[in-house]
């Protein structure tokens, strides 16, 4: 093969050309945002702008973004933020719900708040698809509502796909009046994210998993949210974030978000069609694989109401390590992922799947085919045509020694 072909688009994704030329133009310019002088305000206004088009692409006001170094930082201050916020104002509050399919980045921040700061942790049930019912959510907060500091569930999931049914979790949230903070690092970008949701109290994203650069996110948090700060020293952001703010990586950031909207519909269509025939690809060549996740939306649904994002498909292969598929799709040519960490080379189920009910063993058969702007029919073709080989030559290795579970966005 004379190219590489890139299935790994969930873990990040090139930047597109319109973020790089905004990136460059602000780095060769320079100036820091705070300083008064023209170039100052020149840092200032590519910041702003850069603000402004990441705040059109969720629905938001940009006065109610408050810009980050990534997903993680975002999920960690709306988290964290909240949490401090509401027990500052009422010490009972130290109920946490969240989602057992969460990010690290949510989960283990509420259980860094469960060991240090009393932080009590109420899990919410998944179905078989990872997909949080929301009346299990009414259930828990008509036992618990006065003592929840925060909800947390993510909009969709990084390793199956699925996307959670936001809308209505956030509106038990509102009637409970309990503040609900969404991871949706996955999904902005990839299907329609509309933050001024009832219910939602922060939202957090990132750049590169749109094709803006590594290094930049974004927390929605309007000013009637109140959260305590993460960082002291200048007053940046509101004084929620103080530091010199990135003014390249939000115009970057800004750029991607304006490029990735203005065609999301064709392309959310033209992912689906591609996702759809890797699937059917895939099954065909290996009956015995098993696609994991929420099952597709019908095409005429897909781009407004999607129950799965249309870049993802999620397999799990009998019999066979996910890493010794991985190193072999990487040997044909193919970039995929396991959706699962790996520690010093020892392979861990993903904790999506065991709690979705896989079973350990099954659940170390994983692997993520995740595609982007950049995938065609071609790479498509290239996966299936290998897809075979490769899962009689991981299967022929059998399973490798394994240690208990933890997760990789």
């Amino acid at each position: 093969m004379s190219e590489h072909v890139y299935m790994d688009h969930a873990a990040t994704t090139d930047m597109l050309p319109e973020a790089l030329e905004a990136f460059t133009k602000q780095v060769r310019r320079g100036g820091n945002p705070a300083s008064l002088h023209s170039g100052g305000r020149s840092a200032r206004m590519a910041l702003e702008i850069g603000r402004e088009q990441v705040a059109l692409g969720m629905g938001a006001e940009p006065v109610e973004i408050i810009l980050t170094s990534g997903g993680t930082e975002a999920d960690n201050m709306g988290i964290l933020g909240l949490y401090r916020a509401r027990r500052a104002a009422d010490p009972a509050r130290t109920v946490v719900v969240l989602s057992p399919v969460e990010h690290h980045a949510v989960t283990e921040t509420a259980q860094w708040l469960e060991k240090h700061e009393g932080a009590q942790l109420e899990w919410l049930p998944v179905d078989e698809t990872g997909r949080v019912a929301p009346e299990s959510l009414r259930e828990t907060l008509q036992r618990v509502a006065d003592h929840v500091a925060l909800v947390t569930v993510m909009w969709a999931n990084n390793e199956v796909g699925t996307v959670q049914p936001i809308a209505e979790i956030g509106e038990i949230c509102a009637t409970f009046g309990v503040p609900l903070h969404v991871d949706a690092v996955q999904a902005f970008g990839s299907i329609p994210v509309d933050a001024h949701l009832t219910g939602i109290s922060t939202l957090a994203v990132s750049a590169h998993k749109l094709g803006g650069p590594v290094g930049v996110g974004a927390l929605y948090a309007p000013r009637t949210v109140k959260l305590e700060p993460s960082s002291y020293g200048g007053g940046q952001e509101r004084d929620v974030r103080s530091g010199t703010v990135n003014a390249a990586g939000a115009a970057a950031f800004g750029a991607a978000v304006d490029s990735v909207l203005a065609h999301q519909s064709a392309e959310i269509t033209r992912l689906a069609g591609l996702r759809d025939r890797l699937v059917a690809g895939i099954r065909e060549e290996v009956p015995d694989a098993v696609l994991r996740g929420a099952a597709p939306a019908s095409p005429e649904r897909e781009a407004e109401h999607p129950t799965r994002l249309p870049g993802n498909a999620h397999f799990t292969f009998p019999g066979c390590e996910g890493d010794s598929i991985l190193f072999l799709f990487d040997a044909a040519g193919v970039s995929t992922s396991t959706g699962s960490a790996c520690n010093a080379g020892v392979p861990r189920p993903s904790h999506v799947l065991l709690t979705m009910g896989v079973d350990e063993q099954t659940a170390r058969g994983a692997q993520r085919f995740s595609l982007g702007h950049g995938t065609t029919e071609q790479d498509v073709d290239t996966v299936i045509a290998a897809v075979a080989e490769v899962y009689t030559r991981a299967r022929a290795a059998g399973l490798s020694g394994h240690v208990p579970t933890t997760g990789a966005r």
